[in-house]
């Protein structure tokens, strides 16, 4: 520890330096970055829609093999490996989109917070709202987000429909 002979001056805060001073600032960040989060949340959902629809392409076209040569093994085995990469992908996926809803949520109880601690701004956007009152909800919030919520969780049920279907069709039930 340094011992200083006197004690240094605290530091001046200049209003112009203040980040987000106004609450129409602060608003307008919340609103950003709320907008920025969506973009994430939507650009990874279609990701890992996109990966999912050429995975299900994949294995239609693999039960539709009919070679009598190796058409029987290829069908056992492929299919099966195609719907476990499925059920990993949305496992994999997951975290990210949860990720994204939970900071989406963080920012909109921000800006709920705002606009209701803040007797003049929170007047002037209720006296014109610019949603309804179902928008402007956390209720509304999260059924906007179900679809990516629930996305993975579906295809993995999916997955292991579709796994477990790939191997009852091929392996030979004993009577």
């Amino acid at each position: 520890m340094i011992i200083h002979p006197h004690k240094p001056e605290p530091p001046q805060a200049d209003p112009q330096l203040q980040m987000l001073a106004t609450p129409r600032e602060r608003l307008e960040f919340y609103r950003r970055e709320i907008f920025n989060e969506t973009g994430n949340l939507s650009n990874r959902t279609n990701a890992y829609l996109t990966a999912q629809s050429f995975l299900v392409i994949a294995y239609a076209s693999c039960m539709a093999n009919s070679n009598p040569q190796w058409g029987e093994l290829f069908t056992l085995v492929v299919p099966a490996t195609l719907a476990l990469f499925g059920i990993l992908s949305s496992l994999s996926a997951w975290p990210g989109i949860k990720a994204a809803c939970d900071i989406i949520d963080h920012w909109y109880s921000k800006q709920a917070g705002l606009l209701q601690c803040d007797s003049v701004f929170g007047e002037a956007y209720d006296e014109f709202p610019l949603f309804s009152d179902w928008e402007s909800s956390f209720t509304g919030q999260r059924k906007s987000l179900a679809f990516s919520k629930r996305s993975p969780w579906l295809f993995c049920g999916f997955w292991v429909f579709l796994g477990l279907f790939a191997l009852w069709i091929q392996l030979p039930l004993s009577d």
